[in-house]
């Protein structure tokens, strides 16, 4: 298992910008998987780990795009109908068995190879048909109604990159170019836990001032759609000899280890010293809201993403830091998610060089956007995340919204579900 070099994550300001620890999860971290061989049925979301050359034309040979007739637009009149016999079929599968002679036009279905120096279909719904012969109206362009050897994908050029995360449509194409297998990376194993003595499993009794796991399964749900292989080491007590037992136990299987709570500064919070006396911890607090507890650091060599106990909190930072580091690791390409410019239905005051994210929801007015801030604010509130439809997204530079201003909207549907 490849790894990370030690002090990966350092950085010696006092509060990181989220951009800086953008650059830093960029420049920094590699790959930590090695490739393997799957069937293409085993294939959806995985990482494809070499460029797929096309070895052949898609399509592989000049078709028919609709039922019609095929023929050549050197034999058409420009100003009146023409008429041509039918004198043989072309089906999808079952070319037409013999060269084709100008003069003549070939029934032919969608799908169907082109026959040779027949460079035009005229579909049947524009044909009249007499007796063995078709009577075509004037007005046809040349090349109507036929797709080309290759305008889908040329042999040679690459139809899917290395780094992409398949999906449907690309194990379609795959197929499409012949496929059984494709080269991919082997799944990011990562290891997930919870800290704090007020956490209980759900379903379990709660006993008074303790709280149900509500993070380590919204986390479960978010790294396994992202691919990776998850091994849940539940609920971990606030004592700094276990948490490092089992920091130590999980680095020697995993390539990484991801945790929430306990990264304050509070005498109680004591994951943020295990992974100390265990590794090293690098830019711990961000400058963002929520989410501002955060790390990243290494369990020996093994990178560790410690993200906060406020699920609303860990939903963010998983969106923003944690999403893009996966996909380095893991070896994927990092797309960035598309944001979109909408308008202010509210208005919000806020500190300068901070980066803040609002849940906020769209309503259509006109032909624009409204957004509308989720009307309570906490980073506890789990709920504003599941009656949310995105994030607003406010820069270091901004300290006021007025209703009416444009602000940055990420939807959910980018980078959560």
């Amino acid at each position: 298992m490849a790894q990370l070099s030690e002090d990966c994550f350092a950085f010696g300001g006092a509060l990181c910008p989220v951009d800086k620890a953008l650059s830093l999860i960029e420049e920094k971290v590699q790959p930590v998987v090695e490739n393997e061989r799957v069937a293409l049925s085993q294939a959806c979301g995985r990482i494809l780990a070499q460029d797929l050359v096309a070895p052949f034309d898609l399509p592989p040979h000049a078709n028919s795009a609709v039922d019609g007739y095929a023929l050549a637009f050197a034999d058409l009149s420009a100003e009146s109908e023409t008429v041509l016999p039918v004198t043989g079929l072309a089906a999808a599968g079952h070319p037409l068995a013999r060269p084709f002679v100008p003069g003549e036009a070939i029934r032919i279905f969608t799908g169907a190879a082109m026959p040779e120096g027949a460079d035009t279909v005229m579909m049947q719904e524009d044909c009249v048909v007499e007796r063995g012969f078709v009577r075509l109206k004037p007005g046809l362009r040349k090349g109507a109604n036929r797709r080309e050897a290759g305008e889908d994908v040329t042999r040679g050029t690459i139809a899917l990159c290395a780094g992409r995360r398949l999906l449907p449509a690309d194990l379609g194409l795959a197929a499409a170019l012949g496929c059984r297998e494709l080269e991919v990376r082997r799944a990011l194993r990562v290891a997930l836990l919870s800290n704090g003595d007020e956490l209980f499993e759900p379903g379990t009794p709660l006993p008074a001032g303790a709280i149900y796991d509500s993070n380590r399964h919204l986390l479960k749900g978010l790294l396994r759609g992202l691919g990776a292989a998850v091994s849940d080491l539940g609920i971990l007590p606030d004592r700094e000899a276990a948490l490092r037992e089992a920091l130590l136990s999980a680095a020697g299987e995993h390539d990484l280890i991801v945790a929430s709570g306990g990264m304050s500064s509070g005498e109680e919070d004591h994951m943020k010293r295990a992974v100390e006396s265990c590794g090293s911890l690098h830019f711990w607090r961000l400058a963002i809201k929520p989410g501002r507890p955060v790390a990243m650091g290494q369990v020996g060599s093994v990178p560790f993403l410690g993200l906060p106990g406020n699920p609303v909190a860990v939903a963010v930072t998983f969106i923003v830091l944690a999403r893009p580091f996966l996909f380095r690791l893991a070896g994927a390409l990092a797309p960035s998610p598309l944001v979109f410019r909408v308008r202010a239905a509210f208005s919000y005051r806020k500190k300068k060089g901070r980066r803040e994210y609002l849940r906020g929801r769209l309503r259509g007015e006109g032909k624009g956007l409204l957004a509308d801030r989720y009307p309570v604010e906490g980073a506890g509130i789990l709920s504003s995340i599941v009656r949310s439809d995105g994030l607003l997204i406010l820069d270091e530079a901004t300290t006021a919204i007025d209703p009416g201003e444009e602000v940055d909207f990420l939807p959910f549907s980018e980078v959560l579900w």
